[in-house]
This record gives C-alpha cells, structure tokens and sequence, in this order.
C-alpha cells in the first residue's frame, strides 16, 4: 500500500516539474519577438523593443499601435531593413555604435525619427555634428628629420582619425625596420622625426642606422601613405609642390574625402 502510494506521490511531483518547466519555455518562446523590417527578418527580446516607452516598437509589443503581419505571421515595418540593424543594436547597447566609414548618418536621423527614438536621434546627431567640424579641420602629419625640419614628408588630411591610422601604420613599419626602437625616432601628436634621416649620394633621402644599415626609402613611406588613403577612399588632390615634377618626388601630399 505504501509503495502505492509513494509511486502516486512521485508521479504527482514529475508531472507538476514538467508542467512547470513547459510554462517556463512557453515565457521564454514568447519573449522572442520576431521583425520583418523591408523584407529583413531580426529576432529579439521583448524586453529590447520595449526598453523606451512612447516609442514606435514599444507600442506596437504592447497593442498600443497596430501593425501589420506578413505571411508568416511576424510584424512586418516597412522600414529600411539594413539600418535597422543599427536601431536593434542601440537598444541592446543603450549607445550608438557604428562601424567605421559609416556615411548614412541622415537616413539613420530619419530611421530614428520614425521610430520614435529620442535618445538615437540626438546621438545621430552629435556624430553628425562632430563630423562636420572635423571635414572643416585640415590636420597633417610631419615625417622630419630631427636635426632638420625643412626635410622630409608632410601629409595634409581633413579627416583627423586618418592621420592617426596613417601615423600608426607609418610607425609599425618603421619599428619593424629598427632595431633599437623607439631610440631611432621620436613620435609627437603630429611629428615623427627620426635620428638618422640622412640624403645619399644620388639624392635620395634614406633612412639610416647609425652604422649606417638601410632601413627604407622616403618614397615608401609615400607609398605606404597613398594606398591607405585609397582604400579609405581618399582622393590625393595634388602634391602641395608642384615644382618637383611627381608625386614620389614631392614633400606633401593632400588627401581629401
């Protein structure tokens, strides 16, 4: 009678743990809200579209706007689907991350309007804002020797975190090329003078160890700042002395987007 009982007991238990454990994965299955922006599908938590009150995604889980299905049975928003991305990330992160080169800042203003996102739309457009000061800044960087600033190479760029790419690369090859870095050259905010940046007999200019080891050409160093101007999409304006005849003889170099 009483292993009866206890089996009862026991069988009780299991199906309530079950029942228990399916009500918890319906909750969750439900939390997951799936999107169709223009034909993109996005899956995410209820929890991510509702995180601003008032705004166009938090009313449409809560009933407070209606919205359409497509054929499967997911909301659909006739949006701009690629941006969208942009507008799921911000609510997860609470900030705008955008990768690098990125042009669309007022289709992304227009997203934000349109989906009611206050907090988006001002972050938008301060980074909007900060661009627009930074195209107006021309910034460069100086490539000297250090006993004699009248030689070298100057680059001229209306983008400020490219000089900082070009200057990182530049210092990369050259550390690569030096033995006994940092002592063979000095790197400023918008100056890199090397110790021993001397002229050969046949003009030109080299740098060189002390014991008088090749290290590189000034031309590569042009040629290293040219190619990542354009795949960055720069365009070399001109060399600012026109009188050397070329591009590899020139002491400047102009980018501009």
């Amino acid at each position: 009678m009483e292993r009866k009982i206890n089996r009862r007991e026991t069988e009780c238990e299991e199906k309530h743990s079950n029942s228990e454990g399916s009500e918890q994965d319906k909750d969750y299955k439900t939390s997951l809200i799936t999107l169709n922006v223009g034909g993109y599908l996005y899956i995410t938590q209820k929890q991510t579209l509702t995180k601003y009150p008032d705004s166009f995604l938090e009313g449409i889980i809560n009933g407070k706007i209606m919205c359409p299905f497509d054929a499967d049975g997911h909301y659909f928003i006739d949006r701009d689907g690629l941006l969208f991305r942009h507008i799921l990330n911000f609510l997860r992160n609470g900030e705008l991350l955008l990768p690098e080169g990125f042009r669309e800042n007022q289709l992304l203003a227009q997203e934000a309007e349109f989906f009611q996102l206050k907090a988006l739309s001002d972050a938008v457009k301060s980074r909007w804002e900060k661009e627009q000061l930074a195209s107006r800044e021309t910034t460069f960087l100086e490539i000297t020797d250090s006993h004699d600033r009248s030689q070298g190479l100057r680059i001229f760029c209306n983008a400020p975190d490219f000089i900082a790419k070009i200057k990182s690369r530049i210092v990369l090859v050259s550390k690569s090329r030096l033995d006994g870095f940092p002592e063979e050259f000095s790197v400023s905010s918008n100056i890199i003078q090397f110790k021993y940046f001397i002229k050969s007999e046949n003009g030109t200019r080299l740098v060189l160890k002390e014991d008088n080891t090749f290290v590189c050409t000034l031309e590569t160093l042009k040629f290293e700042a040219i190619m990542m101007a354009l795949k960055c999409g720069f365009r070399l304006l001109t060399s600012l002395d026109c009188s050397k005849g070329s591009i590899v003889h020139s002491d400047a170099l102009h980018f501009i987007k």
